[in-house]
Formats: structure tokens, C-alpha cells, sequence
């Protein structure tokens, strides 16, 4: 299991707390130094039953300086994924990725139930 995180952000450090206090194996990687690809972003999306939206970190700085919330809607998703793919700040963290399951952002009770 990938556990794709931006090591200074609160409630990435929260959820890797998480993770190890329920010996939780995972592999951890910087989202800014290694961020996704778009064949990645594009194979997670399409795992996580997610709207693509959802994969947008909204309340990040990046987000509202490049005023995204007023282009997205025009945007198709395949513009929204090369988007993504250029820079980690704007990708909704921390992320969970394994072969059948993936999770954006850290919600506890949900991780509990799809992770033990």
C-alpha cells in the first residue's frame, strides 16, 4: 500500500499516526517530490469511484491562486488530469493506494472500515 502524503500538511501527519498506531504496512511517498502521473491519477480516479473533482486539493493555497474553482467546469477531464499531474500542491492529500482500493483525504471512520 502507497500512502502519498505532503510530510508538512497536519492531516497528513494525522493519518500516518493513524496508520502506524494500527500497524498499518505502507510505503510512503512525497506527493511534491514524486507527484502523480497522469496514467496514475487517471488509473485512481477510475479505481476510487470518486467524481474527478474530488481529487482537487480545494483548499489549497495553489488551488484558489490559479482561481480553479471557476475553470474546472469548463475544463475537460483529461485537461483536468494533465493539470493535476503538474504539480503535487494541487492533488487532494493524503492519498491510500493499493490494488483494489484508493482513498483521497483522511476521514477516520472511513479508513477504519476499508482498511482493516
Amino acid at each position: 500500500m502507497e500512502f502519498i502524503c505532503y510530510p508538512k500538511c497536519s492531516t497528513c501527519q494525522k493519518a500516518k499516526k493513524w496508520l502506524d498506531e494500527n500497524k498499518i504496512v505502507y510505503t510512503e511517498r512525497h506527493i511534491v517530490e514524486a507527484n502523480p502521473s497522469a496514467e496514475e491519477l487517471k488509473m485512481w480516479y477510475k479505481r476510487s469511484g470518486l467524481p474527478f473533482k474530488k481529487f482537487f486539493n480545494t483548499s489549497g493555497m495553489l488551488y484558489k491562486e490559479m482561481k480553479l474553482k471557476d475553470k474546472l467546469s469548463e475544463m475537460s477531464e483529461e485537461e483536468q488530469i494533465k493539470l493535476l499531474a503538474t504539480n503535487g500542491m494541487l492533488v487532494k492529500r493524503p492519498l491510500v493506494v493499493d490494488e483494489d482500493k484508493v482513498l483521497v483525504g483522511f476521514k477516520e471512520a472511513e479508513w477504519k472500515e476499508k482498511l482493516r
